[in-house]
């Protein structure tokens, strides 16, 4: 595909047959990367011709994006739609950040992160369009969930925005780093419960009644 430096709501073109390129690119990034995705690969499991698949998206990053954040959105419509927000802190707390671990530390969320951070200054629409479609939504949802149990006396939170923002970095620390950087190359589900425990732990200390 060529480089182009169109803004990401120009060089995505939305047809009849927009979602099937859309399943067929999923498919092959999620089992091959975004490196190792091939034009002809996509075109072939999307059952669409090369020609078609450049009328909808002219460069492979803007293909990965757009999957990325229809991605992104499963992702948090799941962790909205699995978390019991009348159970206790504790437990809302340790499912949110497992879920939240989980995705970022998956081999197609360090693939996002990294073209999001590659492509930056060619295409600054990316990273917003990226946090639109899924950090926002599990923020705003976070929020809504802490003025639930502040109300609910187990929670006594000032700024819930930044509390929330706090928990997520909690969640980050230790094996994100290291991943982004290179020094491993997976994590354990082992791994996270420490890191997802440990931050409820350190967030409860803090905030909870």
């Amino acid at each position: 595909m060529t480089e182009t430096a169109e803004p990401l709501h120009d060089s995505v073109h939305r047809g009849r047959k927009y979602a099937q390129v859309l399943a067929g690119a999923r498919q092959v990034f999620m089992a091959d990367g975004f490196e190792g995705a091939s034009v002809d690969e996509i075109a072939r499991v999307a059952e669409v011709s090369k020609a078609t698949l450049y009328k909808y998206f002219p460069d492979k990053r803007v293909l990965f994006m757009e999957v990325a954040n229809s991605e992104c959105q499963r992702q948090a419509g799941r962790a909205i739609d699995s978390i019991d927000k009348a159970a206790p802190p504790r437990e809302v707390m340790g499912q949110t950040g497992r879920h939240f671990l989980r995705f970022i530390t998956s081999k197609f969320g360090q693939q996002i992160f990294r073209i999001c951070v590659a492509e930056s200054d060619r295409f600054p629409e990316l990273g917003r369009s990226f946090w639109e479609s899924g950090p926002k939504v599990m923020r705003g949802e976070m929020v809504a969930y802490f003025a639930e149990a502040c109300a609910r006396g187990q929670l006594r939170i000032d700024d819930m925005g930044l509390a929330a923002d706090q928990f997520g970095e909690l969640c980050k620390a230790d094996l994100w780093p290291r991943l982004i950087f290179g020094v491993i190359k997976d994590v354990t589900c082992e791994e996270i419960d420490r890191v997802v425990d440990s931050a409820v732990d350190t967030f409860l200390a803090r905030y909870g009644t």
